[in-house]
């Protein structure tokens, strides 16, 4: 019986790569990394993110919208809200492809490379974008006069 088939609390065990990570104290030295597994949570977590921001966004749009004409900078708001909305639904799809490409697939690397370049291009204009949207914010019009010095 080999060394690595002993784990570290001494039992012994049939070699079984899925046995050995069940047991306690046992080392995953020889399993090789999961390139299809990592990717796929790092877009799952990517998900999760732009969903995130997509239902801020939303909320934005809809304070926008309520107030109407009366809010400063009625249009550009509601243009760069749009344009983070359409961007981050995008992104979305994007990342569904992304996700059901296989990564080990050597053929869909060139594929999957690309839609990664475009995905990350487009989640830096929704970045800018909304630091645009902070910027002008969306706060409520002051009702009543204003305070004379």
């Amino acid at each position: 019986m080999a060394n690595e088939d002993i784990p570290m609390n001494g039992a012994a065990t049939r070699g079984d790569p899925a046995e050995d990570s069940l047991q306690p104290g046992s080392r995953r030295r020889h399993r090789p990394l999961n390139m299809n597994h990592y990717a796929n949570k790092k877009s799952a977590a990517e998900s999760m993110l732009d969903v995130a921001l997509l239902m801020a966004n939303a909320s934005q749009l809809k304070a926008v919208l309520e107030h109407g004409h009366t809010t400063s900078f009625y249009v550009p708001l509601v243009t760069l809200i749009s344009i983070s909305l359409i961007l981050q639904v995008l992104v979305g799809v994007m990342l569904i492809f992304i996700v059901k490409w296989n990564l080990n697939d050597e053929s869909t690397h060139y594929k999957l490379d690309i839609l990664e370049n475009f995905a990350t291009a487009f989640v830096f204009v929704i970045v800018v974008v909304n630091v645009f949207i902070t910027a002008f914010g969306v706060q409520r019009p002051e009702s009543g006069p204003l305070p004379s010095h």
